[in-house]
């Protein structure tokens, strides 16, 4: 597929995907969601990508969804254009590799909710957050309303459900939205340092780690115990952690 919106460029292991879209403040609309989808498909079946970095262009990581795109919707359409967010969103969510938003700028509505289906959040202290769509007369229509409470807590989130207010960097890794805060300049080193450390590591072990954590936070806990004793124990057939132990018995570094 010809991107138009993304840029995708990747380094030693790490994926990083721009979107491109300054003039809209980086907005999303239909086609963005098409391109991510494609590209979301390209990466997965890479061998060789073990982080993926979001990011945007500009003052924006993502404004929000595209406004002139919606206001001539109906129900039926509203409805479309949020399962379609939803899928894309639930994509990056499941990705087989960790995945990292490096907040540039305003991360607004459904640039919000895109962070959100991130892994990791790294904000820089230009970065603005939150979901400003009671002011038109809608709701988050990409999972806000639901990983933003599992993410911050109840409290937290409906506050900036409620006000639509946008809070800072700082306020934001407060809060445990984002997980880092760093100078403009430093935001995509901090990220790629990140993605990196990660990218050295067990893969298969980071895979697992993902999948037992994300699909655990929707468990009972005894449900989610079981499943990290289960999947614990399987590691011990796989090459990786026999490798991974030997090393450290033999003080060097595991040769992945």
């Amino acid at each position: 597929m010809e991107y138009k919106i993304l840029k995708l460029a990747i380094e030693k292991n790490v994926a990083t995907v721009t979107i491109s879209r300054p003039k809209a403040m980086n907005a999303l609309n239909t086609a963005f969601f098409s391109e991510m989808d494609s590209m979301l498909n390209e990466l997965s079946s890479n061998k060789n990508v073990r982080a993926l970095i979001i990011t945007g262009e500009g003052k924006a990581f993502v404004a929000g969804a595209d406004i002139a795109e919606m206001s001539d919707m109906n129900s039926e359409q509203g409805t479309e254009f949020s399962k379609i967010g939803q899928n894309v969103f639930d994509k990056i969510e499941a990705m087989p590799f960790p995945t990292i938003a490096a907040i540039n700028g305003f991360a607004l509505g459904g640039g919000l909710e895109l962070t959100l289906a991130c892994d990791i959040r790294i904000a820089s202290t230009k970065a603005l957050m939150g979901q400003p769509e009671v002011n038109l007369g809608l709701i988050p229509g990409y999972a806000g309303t639901q990983r933003l409470a599992r993410l911050v807590g109840m409290g937290d989130a409906l506050y900036l459900l409620y006000t639509a207010d946008m809070i800072s960097a700082e306020e934001a890794l407060r809060i445990k939205l984002v997980q880092k805060v760093t100078e403009p300049e430093a935001l995509l080193e901090t990220a790629n340092k990140i993605a990196k450390k990660i990218s050295q590591k067990g893969q298969n072990a980071i895979k697992q780690v993902k999948i037992v954590t994300r699909s655990g936070i929707n468990m009972n806990f005894n449900d989610g115990q079981n499943l990290e004793a289960k999947v614990f124990g399987s590691l011990f057939d796989t090459q990786e952690t026999k490798e991974g132990m030997n090393a450290f018995l033999e003080k060097r570094r595991p040769k992945w």
